[in-house]
């Protein structure tokens, strides 16, 4: 079952960053210099843009030598750490998922950044003026793998053995054997 589980979760990852290969080649490959495309009244809206920053650009305006500290450098060790804190550390479902998505979507953009100091963004959604920054499918992956994180740690899957929300205090009180 454990061989199982790891076969899934490298299928994942490498699926994760396969895909957003794949959309980033096709952003470059047919909307770079043409004008964005909006789709269900606008809703949705997908045009090339090249991020030289982080998540919405942040730190775009940086010196390149501190770019590359923290772009390449740093989200490499922190991407390296991650990976070890899965490998080392005994989390199931959601949490497990989660981390393998994160850091998957992480390890695709952090590849973009090595080998072209910019990740290809084309994907913005919204109603109106309320719109989200451009991203890509890693950032779903990113986003999703951290909101599964959170709900299997808060207990989402007790099924898989996680603790029940609530932590050591709920589960004194649901079995009626407190303290003491």
């Amino acid at each position: 079952m454990a061989r199982a589980r790891a076969l899934l979760l490298i299928v994942a990852a490498l699926g994760t960053i396969g895909c957003d290969r794949i959309t980033k080649h096709a952003a470059s490959a047919y909307l770079a210099g043409t004008p964005d495309r909006s789709f269900l009244s606008d809703t949705i809206r997908v045009g090339y843009a090249e991020n030289t920053g982080g998540f919405l650009s942040l730190g775009a305006d940086l010196p390149p030598i501190a770019k590359d500290a923290v772009f390449t450098i740093a989200t490499g060790i922190a991407l390296m750490a991650l990976l070890g804190l899965v490998l080392r550390r005994k989390y199931t479902g959601a949490a497990e998922l989660g981390l393998v998505l994160f850091i998957a979507g992480g390890a695709s953009n952090w590849i973009d950044r090595v080998l072209w100091g910019s990740v290809v963004d084309f994907l913005n959604m919204g109603i109106g003026p309320l719109r989200s920054g451009v991203f890509n499918m890693a950032d779903v992956a990113i986003m999703l793998g951290a909101g599964l994180f959170v709900l299997g740690e808060l207990g989402w899957n007790q099924k898989s053995g996680n603790r029940p929300a609530g932590g050591a205090a709920s589960t004194a009180c649901s079995t009626g054997k407190g303290p003491g």
